[in-house]
């Protein structure tokens, strides 16, 4: 399985780490720590040193409770940032929106994924996925970030998110944006509990069906500090075996904010796959 990003082709035979970089005052883990150009250009660096295939630029936090930016909030927030990973590294950039003006400002400027909490559902957004060539995310989310988590409900899980991602998928390809474009995520603690988490996590296999690469985002979320008594910053080795189950049940890309601990974690679990392939 491959991804096609803008003129770049991702080989999604083993895993791949996308490397998360909020340039946001108030993101539930790292808001507030490279809101400044400068230090998120030296954290993508660092990203990429430690393996990150994609680095996933976002300016407007989607944790629990968040209040929405302006759009020319979000723009001053993420250009400089891509504008200057794009000339100084050799990386694939995602930008982290759902406004189709910073999805055109974005791929304009380097970016090759849009990586989309509202599976391309707001206003005129679909539209401008289908004037370029940059690769789609298409995430379930059950409300809004100011909503989501407000008794969230389900009739069954995983069915009811594998429905919505098969109608967005098909109101794509319907717009004229190819399948070779498009990878899928469930939306791990975005209008979900816990019991829906785990419930997800254990049937990720069944994603498969919708002929994708499937895209998982647990770093330090909520359900990991329920189950491990862990504060955000200390999530790290929830994180890092959420992440090898993932992979182990079909995800092809696992974003998180740990990005060294977690290639080392997916080097060793391909190694092994490999090994046994070989018998």
């Amino acid at each position: 399985m491959e991804l096609r990003l803008g003129h770049r082709v991702l080989d999604l035979e083993r895993p791949r780490v996308m490397g998360i970089l909020n340039v946001t005052p108030d993101s539930f883990s790292d808001g507030g720590r490279y809101t400044s150009a400068e230090e998120a250009l030296l954290h993508a660096e660092q990203m990429q040193r430690d393996g990150a295939d994609i680095v996933d630029v976002g300016g407007e936090s989607t944790r629990p409770g968040a209040d929405r930016v302006s759009l020319q909030q979000e723009l001053d927030r993420v250009m400089p940032v891509i504008e200057g990973v794009a000339a100084r590294l050799d990386v694939a950039i995602s930008v982290d929106t759902s406004k189709p003006e910073v999805m055109r400002a974005a791929v304009a400027a380097g970016a090759t994924l849009v990586n989309d909490v509202f599976a391309l559902r707001r206003e005129g957004a679909i539209e401008a996925a289908a004037e370029f060539d940059a690769a789609i995310c298409l995430m379930h989310m059950q409300g809004t970030p100011g909503t989501m988590q407000k008794a969230p409900a389900y009739d069954e899980l995983p069915g009811d998110v594998i429905d919505f991602l098969t109608e967005r998928v098909a109101a794509c390809t319907a717009a004229g944006i190819g399948r070779a474009r498009l990878l899928v995520d469930p939306g791990f603690g975005f209008g979900k509990n816990d019991a829906h988490n785990l419930a997800l996590l254990a049937n990720l296999g069944q994603f498969s069906a919708l002929g994708l690469p499937i895209l998982v985002g647990l770093s330090r979320k909520r359900t990991l500090g329920n189950l491990s008594a862990r504060r955000a910053g200390d999530r790290l080795a929830a994180g890092v075996a959420a992440a090898v189950i993932a992979v182990s049940k079909g995800a092809r890309i696992v974003r998180t904010h740990d990005v060294a601990p977690t290639v080392d974690a997916l080097k060793v679990m391909h190694a092994v796959e490999q090994a046994g392939r070989q018998r």
